[in-house]
């Protein structure tokens, strides 16, 4: 039986959630025109399972080679592109009391962008660290981190202290699909992307633009009433329950 409300922790994955972007898809911009396609073709599969995401990410990152200038740039693309309401979500989570982090196969410094602008502690983001030469040039990234291949979001949830436990997990790709069973509660989000094999296996699914409309999915009736009734929440909350 799934574990309902109330949750410790809340985790959301980056891309397509938090932000509604594929940042490394946006690198393909200052690829050579012979890559540009191949890169989201790539993305598409290892997102619905089609191919192994460590295959992937290796690939696209050869392929794009991408500059510090160009990295940083995705970072200011992401805050640019949050998705509606990401900020006060965030916000009403942290007032309930919740340990809310991001843990994503994004490449590190945009994703930690992303959570300094939400006010998120920089232990609980997990992302892919990449490397550059003293030039800019792109020198390679952590080939051993967990967030590179399949199943790493499970392995971080499992280390979880128990002070963090019950979890919830909310994300668009099969590597967030991969957490149900092991969160409490995993909530696929469509609002940016509906990805049907996501939706199959999620234990809530979400299609709405804002990210409000996870909030029935992670908070009990009286967490809601909780929100309605703090003037900083109130539309927040409303908004959540239609």
């Amino acid at each position: 039986m799934v574990a309902g409300p109330p949750f410790a922790s809340v985790w959301f994955d980056c891309d397509s959630t938090l932000t509604a972007i594929e940042g490394i898809d946006e690198l393909v911009r200052w690829a050579p025109l012979a890559v540009r396609d191949e890169v989201p073709r790539l993305t598409a599969q290892a997102m619905a399972g089609e191919l192994p995401l460590a295959e992937a990410y290796a690939r696209r990152l050869a392929l794009l080679a991408p500059r510090r200038e160009h990295v940083e740039r995705i970072a200011a693309m992401y805050v640019e592109r949050l998705a509606p309401d990401a900020r006060a979500v965030v916000a009403a989570l942290q007032s309930l009391g919740k340990r809310v982090g991001i843990v994503s196969g994004g490449l590190l410094p945009p994703v930690q962008h992303v959570a300094a602008t939400l006010g998120l502690a920089s232990d609980d983001v997990h992302a892919v660290r990449i490397d550059f030469a003293a030039d800019g040039a792109y020198a390679g990234f952590d080939r051993g981190s967990p967030f590179a291949r399949n199943l790493g979001k499970v392995e971080f949830l499992r280390a979880l202290p128990a002070a963090a436990r019950p979890t919830a997990f909310v994300g668009d790709g099969i590597t967030d699909a991969e957490t149900q069973g092991v969160a409490d509660r995993f909530v696929g989000f469509g609002g940016v992307v509906a990805r049907p094999e996501v939706a199959a296996r999620a234990d809530a699914f979400v299609t709405t633009a804002s990210l409000a409309g996870v909030l029935p999915c992670l908070l009990t009736a009286a967490e809601l009433r909780t929100l309605a009734a703090d003037p900083r929440f109130a539309a927040l909350a409303a908004a959540a329950v239609g």
